[in-house]
C-alpha cells in the first residue's frame, strides 16, 4: 500500500518560516481535504512535497513508500507517483499538449507508449473532460481560459496515472458544469485506481462531490484541527472565527504565492550544477 508520511515538517520561503511542524499521513484510497484561510500554508505544503525550488525544508521528513522524498529531484518525485495540479498553471508556448504528455508518459515507462495507444487514450481523456478535440495540438495552456487550464491539469493527471495526487484549488475558476465534470473525472479515477489525494479548496460544493475521508485545518503553518467530512461542513457553515476563538489563534499574514516557472526551475538546475 502506497503511503505519504510527513513528520514535523518546517518550510521557509526567502527566510520566512511558513510551515511550523506539519504531521500528515495519506494512504491509498484516502481523500484528504486541506482547509484553512488564505495565507496559512496550504499551497506551501503541496509545493514543498513536489519540490518547488524556492520552498526550503529546514527540518522534518517526507517519505513516500518508505523512500526519502526530500532526497529526490522534482522529476524523480513525479516518476515515484506524485502529481500536483497547480493553482496557477503556466503557459508553455511552442510545446503542444500531445508532445508534452507523451514525453512525460514515456519518462515513467520502460518502453515508450505506441503512437496509436497514446492517441486513443488522449482522445478518450479529452472527451471525458469535455474539452475541445483540438486540445492535443494546442500549445500547453497558451490562450486557454482559466477553466480550460484547470481541466487540462486533470487531463494530465488521468494520462500520467499518479498514485498520489495533490489538487491545489483546481476548482477555482470553474463554472457549475465544469466543476461537476472535473469532480466526476477525479472520482472515477480515484475509485478505479485507489488514488490517494490531498485536495485544497475553499468550496464545500467541491468537497461534497469528492466526499473526503479526512479533513485538516491549517492555520498559521500548523494543522490545528482534524476530522472527517463533517468538519468540512462545519467550516462551510460557520467559517473559521470559532476556531480562532476556541484555540486562541491570531490571523496570519497573506501566504507567499509562488508559481512554477521555467526560469526558476532552470536557475535552480544551474545552481545545483555549478554550486
Amino acid at each position: 500500500m502506497s503511503q505519504l508520511m510527513i513528520k514535523n515538517l518546517h518550510v521557509e520561503v526567502e527566510g520566512k518560516e511558513i510551515l511550523k511542524g506539519i504531521d500528515l499521513t495519506v494512504a491509498d484510497h484516502e481523500i484528504h481535504a486541506l482547509m484553512g484561510p488564505n495565507g496559512n500554508g496550504k499551497s506551501t505544503l503541496l509545493a514543498a512535497i513536489m519540490g518547488h525550488p524556492k520552498y526550503t525544508v529546514t527540518s522534518g521528513t517526507i517519505e513516500y513508500d518508505g523512500r526519502d522524498v526530500l532526497a529526490m529531484s522534482v522529476d524523480e518525485r513525479s516518476r515515484a507517483g506524485l502529481f500536483l495540479a497547480m493553482q496557477y498553471p503556466q503557459e508553455v508556448p511552442g510545446v503542444t499538449n500531445s508532445d508534452f504528455l507523451r514525453a512525460a508518459m514515456n519518462a515513467r515507462r520502460e518502453n515508450p507508449i505506441s503512437l496509436f495507444s497514446f492517441i486513443k487514450e488522449m482522445e478518450k481523456t479529452i472527451k471525458d473532460l469535455q474539452m475541445k478535440p483540438d486540445l492535443a495540438h494546442r500549445f500547453l495552456n497558451e490562450g486557454f481560459s482559466g477553466g480550460e487550464k484547470k481541466r487540462n491539469e486533470i487531463v494530465q493527471m488521468k494520462m500520467l496515472k499518479p498514485s498520489l495526487a495533490m489538487l491545489d484549488e483546481i476548482d477555482s475558476g470553474l463554472d457549475v458544469d465544469a466543476l461537476k465534470i472535473v469532480a466526476d473525472a477525479v472520482t472515477q479515477m480515484q475509485q478505479e485506481t485507489g488514488l490517494g489525494m490531498i485536495v485544497v479548496s475553499h468550496y464545500e460544493r467541491f468537497y461534497q462531490l469528492l466526499k473526503p475521508t479526512h479533513a485538516h485545518v491549517l492555520i498559521n503553518g500548523r494543522i490545528v484541527m482534524e476530522g472527517d467530512e463533517t468538519l468540512v461542513q462545519k467550516i462551510d457553515q460557520d467559517g473559521y472565527d470559532w476556531l480562532y476563538q476556541q484555540l486562541d489563534l491570531q490571523p496570519a499574514k497573506e501566504e507567499v504565492k509562488l508559481t512554477f516557472t521555467l526560469g526558476s526551475c532552470a536557475a535552480s538546475a544551474r545552481g545545483r550544477k555549478h554550486g
